[in-house]
């Protein structure tokens, strides 16, 4: 069967975009904070291991998003699924704990760091609840708040493709706070289309 353009937007969306961003902000590590992150540099004095555990677990979360999403993996390697689930709930508290540090001491400001707080703190919570409600045996209601965390967890992408765009309009002191809620805001908005879209196509079935 030809591969449709849908599939090879989904392919881009979901495998290489995730892939690919992961793998730049793993930069730091042979070039340094300071050269690759600057606008984050000011957190090695005082928070550094709150900084290299977010920017060190959160690419591996990202990273691991498409094999999370993938019914073809949930079906052929159900072990995977479950250990790669395990990593990515784990890293989510590990890198979201940090966040929240981060973001209470933004140099951006209140309303950067509140953008980026409630995403850490919605990140934690929506994770936890996927990961409780597949203990539970529950894996419909599990499927449906993990579309919602990876969501959060593509915020990684979108921030990296809008902020340079509104840094290069409005400057970096207004674009960051903008950022700090556009990256992440639309894509919940979008999972709960998705959702929603998945749930009337069930009923119908």
């Amino acid at each position: 069967m030809p591969t449709t353009w849908t599939t090879r937007a989904r392919i881009f969306l979901f495998w290489f975009l995730p892939l690919a961003v992961a793998l730049v902000s793993w930069r730091f590590i042979p070039l340094g904070v300071e050269a690759t992150m600057n606008f984050m540099a000011h957190h090695l004095e005082g928070r550094a291991l709150a900084l290299y555990a977010h920017i060190g677990i959160a690419p591996l979360v990202l990273a691991l998003v498409p094999f999370q999403v993938s019914p073809r993996l949930r079906a052929w390697w159900p072990a995977l699924h479950r250990w790669t689930g395990r990593a990515y709930a784990l890293g989510v508290l590990v890198s979201g704990v940090a966040a929240l540090s981060l973001a209470a001491h933004s140099s951006a400001g209140r309303v950067a760091g509140l953008g980026f707080g409630l995403l850490g703190l919605l990140w934690i919570a929506i994770t936890a609840q996927a990961v409780r409600l597949a203990m539970l045996r529950r894996i419909a209601a599990h499927r449906v708040w993990m579309i919602r965390s990876a969501a959060l967890t593509l915020a990684a992408v979108t921030l990296r493709l809008e902020l340079p765009i509104l840094v290069g309009v409005l400057g970096f002191e207004q674009g960051y706070p903008i950022v700090a809620w556009s990256c992440w805001v639309p894509n919940l908005i979008v999972a709960e289309w998705i959702i929603r879209r998945q749930q009337k196509g069930a009923l119908r079935a």
